[in-house]
């Protein structure tokens, strides 16, 4: 089985050597609300996942595990 958008965005973030913080800044939420969504205690909402895909310059089909294409 491929890997789940939750371990896919905590490896985007790591890869880019972002902490929590900084990408929950950036999506205009709390720290705390990013790492309910690392976690996949909370669903990552659409504006959150089209932002991120800009962000890590990533597809959203790559971003939740659908392709392995990250363009």
């Amino acid at each position: 089985m491929g890997k789940t958008y939750v371990q896919i965005m905590r490896e985007l973030r790591e890869d880019n050597d972002r902490t929590q913080q900084e990408i929950a800044d950036y999506l205009g939420t709390s720290q705390t609300m990013y790492a309910r969504y690392e976690r996949g205690a909370n669903e990552l909402p659409i504006r959150h996942l089209i932002k991120l895909c800009d962000y890590y310059h990533v597809s959203s089909d790559y971003f939740l595990g659908r392709s392995s294409y990250k363009k």
